[in-house]
């Protein structure tokens, strides 16, 4: 099997390089395009086109079979464009649960919900002292709570990380530190609550809708830890930062659940036997 992997190397952490990385380990052969090339060559057994944020073009419509793994579904503009182009492929994967739903509620696409992943070779503990009490790389984003949560934080806890890094420091920063803290902007299950769990560090997420797919793929308590306010966000991270024994085991736990089964390895083997490939 050889596979077209169709999306823009805009950034190191794409999801799509992610993708050839599972492709690689499994022994798939695979070339890499990006979407704005017109001259992709017919002759591979599956086109598979990894939303990367650039809807500005799209894989010309005779390259068959394709498949299509939509990602931000859970953003407004974002998903005026997935749902405008998700039509032209045989297969489609959303990301979010949700996408599943309104994709199907929008275009009558029986769209597949197959969630982000970690990838342990990237997202790693290095097994390193944990210096740091809580750690979160990324934005405050906008317009929702993460800025002012993540203000909290930084006030109480001074040996903190939070802020932008290079994703070649991730693992660094999450192994260094013994809370990974996530927001959840949309209620999205998003790339840093694997990237914190893969590297070991207790995640404590903002707590999710039922329809979302969370409380399937994780238990709070055993894998990872949720809040549901500011107050309980900062009584629970002096809970754990002052009870080692139990951090260190849901964060083992999570982490297990994690690297053995939350991987893009499994995430592509799931889309490929979903589009006719075991």
């Amino acid at each position: 099997m050889k596979l077209a992997l169709i999306f823009n190397k805009d950034r190191e952490d794409t999801i799509g390089n992610y993708f050839e990385r599972a492709a690689s380990q499994m022994g798939i052969g695979f070339d890499h395009f990006w979407t704005s090339d017109g001259d992709i060559p017919a002759g591979y057994d599956l086109y598979l086109r990894i939303d990367h944020g650039d809807y500005k073009y799209d894989i010309p419509e005779h390259l068959k079979p394709s498949a299509f793994y939509a990602i931000d579904t859970h953003l407004e503009k974002p998903y005026r464009k997935i749902k405008d182009q998700a039509g032209h492929y045989g297969f489609v994967f959303c990301a979010q649960k949700s996408g599943v739903k309104k994709l199907k509620r929008d275009t009558g696409i029986d769209a597949k919900w197959v969630h982000i992943a970690c990838d342990p070779e990237m997202h790693k503990d290095l097994n390193i002292e944990r210096k740091l009490d809580i750690a979160f790389v990324g934005t405050e984003g906008k317009k929702n709570p993460r800025g002012e949560l993540l203000k909290l934080l930084a006030r109480r806890y001074h040996d903190s990380y939070i802020g932008r890094a290079d994703s070649r420091f991730m693992s660094n920063i999450y192994s260094s530190a013994k809370i990974g803290f996530n927001y959840s902007i949309n209620d999205d299950i998003n790339m840093r609550m694997f990237e914190v769990l893969s590297c070991g560090a207790l995640l404590i997420t903002n707590r999710l809708k039922n329809d979302t797919g969370f409380n399937e793929l994780f238990k709070d308590g055993k894998d990872l830890v949720t809040y549901g306010s500011a107050g309980e966000l900062l009584r629970k991270a002096e809970y754990y930062l002052s009870h080692d024994d139990e951090r260190v085991k849901i964060a083992g736990q999570g982490r297990s659940l994690a690297t053995g089964r939350y991987t893009y390895q499994a995430s592509l083997k799931k889309m490929l036997e979903a589009c006719g490939w075991k």
